[in-house]
């Protein structure tokens, strides 16, 4: 299979090295260059061939949308943003998908098989193997800093009135102004549950439960009313009486 030539455009540097680390873990994916302006890539895009196009929308200069109506011939491109607003006009671009920062792996991967699925090539399998989740991370935006948070340390997260804590292995505390439905979107179903409106859990991490509550390292935490009967039915199939 030709590898598909990739070129990654954002002005945060550590947006640039977390696109980049994902595309060299995949074999079909082959990042051409990366630069941290529209107006670069523009250059770029005009001397190069440019199969798939990572790219930011807010940037200084030129943005990522009014690059992508400048071009009069535009490879297909994967929007990555820290901004929610701007997916139907990215849509409307015909853009193949809308990523809002922190990007999870396997929410990559999502992404990129519609480029896959789009040229009938063979798609990537979406399932998280062991090996993969335990290097597996997400950036968080905490403090005014984008804090690496590996998936294998949480044990569960909770939702509060302005922001989200993610609780971790070594009894941190990661606070984030986010959601947790955004963050549950880029977290692998195969390892995370969501138990409560409040709550996502790490199924690994869960030490005994009743039907109402979850013991996760030491925490309580509620199941939802809502959310009891694919929780407990889920926590049958791995119990033995």
């Amino acid at each position: 299979m030709k590898a598909v030539k990739c070129l990654v455009v954002d002005d945060e540097a550590l947006a640039v090295d977390v696109i980049s680390e994902y595309i060299s873990r995949l074999d079909n994916l082959h990042l051409v260059t990366t630069c941290n302006s529209a107006v670069e890539a523009m250059h770029i895009l005009n001397e190069q061939e440019i199969d798939l196009l990572f790219l930011d929308i807010q940037m200084p200069g030129l943005t990522g949308l009014q690059l992508i109506r400048n071009l009069s011939h535009r490879p297909e491109v994967i929007f990555t943003t820290a901004y929610s607003e701007y997916a139907l006009e990215g849509f409307e671009l015909e853009a193949l998908d809308y990523l809002i920062k922190p990007i999870s792996f396997e929410r990559f991967i999502k992404a990129v098989n519609r480029y896959f699925k789009n040229h009938q090539q063979t798609e990537i399998p979406q399932s998280t193997s062991n090996d993969t989740f335990n290097e597996a991370f997400i950036f968080v935006k905490s403090d005014k800093m984008m804090v690496k948070v590996v998936l294998q340390d949480i044990t569960h997260i909770e939702s509060l009135r302005n922001y989200v804590s993610i609780y971790l292995n070594d009894g941190r505390e990661v606070k984030t102004m986010n959601t947790i439905s955004n963050i549950e979107e880029k977290l692998p179903e195969t390892h995370f549950l969501r138990v409560h409106r409040s709550y996502l859990i790490a199924i690994d991490k869960i030490e005994s439960y009743t039907s109402g509550n979850l013991n996760i390292s030491g925490a309580n935490v509620p199941i939802g009313r809502n959310y009891k009967e694919q929780v407990l039915s889920l926590l049958d199939k791995k119990s033995i009486e």
